[in-house]
């Protein structure tokens, strides 16, 4: 079970990121602060898990892209183990997809690593009051990607495969599929990201994190 947040004393952090430099800046950084201390920090998903078991923080800051599995990944696995924990997401990466997978797997909140410290901080001391966070510009990017259809696992797999620069002979050999069924799916895909063709796709993926470079 959750370790319960404590009325007294300061906010416990766990840092996830898998540079080095950066999670130390960033426990350096947070421990100047009276009502915050870093109690653990991991260089990955699964040791952010254990780390979070061992040590059960008030908040985790979590990257969104770690080895292995990915920060969406972790703070699932987290809400499923303890309904309670809060996480703020941590990350340089902004697309549509990006923000609203994570606050679907549970995360408390959302900030981009170019926020100044302040915004940090009270992001921080947010999440730990039981509240979210998410900037006024990543709360109308989820609005709209609520709204907008959604890619299935397989449009998703297409649409890699697209991005490598695969004709649909190539998707369906690669998928197993018939190749007037990749047709079907392109087409799916075009629509649903509102482009005319291969290379718009791709180029419109990126942009809203379906995908990462």
């Amino acid at each position: 079970m959750p370790k319960p947040k404590s009325t007294t004393g300061p906010i416990r952090l766990l840092v996830v990121d898998d540079h080095h430099v950066v999670r130390s800046g960033l426990a350096a950084s947070l421990g100047l602060e009276d009502d915050l201390t870093v109690v653990a920090e991991a260089g990955s998903a699964e040791e952010g898990v254990e780390q979070f078991r061992q040590y059960q923080p008030d908040v985790v800051l979590m990257d969104l892209r770690l080895p292995g599995a990915n920060g969406t990944a972790a703070t699932a696995n987290l809400r499923r183990e303890w309904p309670d924990s809060r996480v703020l997401m941590f990350t340089t990466f902004d697309g549509d997809e990006d923000v609203y997978r994570a606050m679907q797997a549970g995360a408390r909140g959302y900030l981009l690593k170019s926020a100044p410290r302040e915004e940090l901080l009270h992001a921080i001391r947010t999440v730990a009051a039981g509240e979210r966070f998410l900037p006024a510009e990543l709360s109308l990017r989820l609005a709209q990607r609520v709204s907008a259809p959604d890619l299935s696992e397989r449009e998703i797999e297409v649409l890699r495969l697209i991005s490598a620069g695969k004709s649909n002979k190539e998707i369906g050999s690669a998928l197993f599929i018939a190749e007037d069924t990749v047709k079907r799916h392109v087409s799916n895909i075009l629509t649903k990201l509102g482009v005319s063709d291969r290379a718009q796709a791709a180029t419109e993926a990126i942009r809203r994190g379906f995908l990462h470079l």
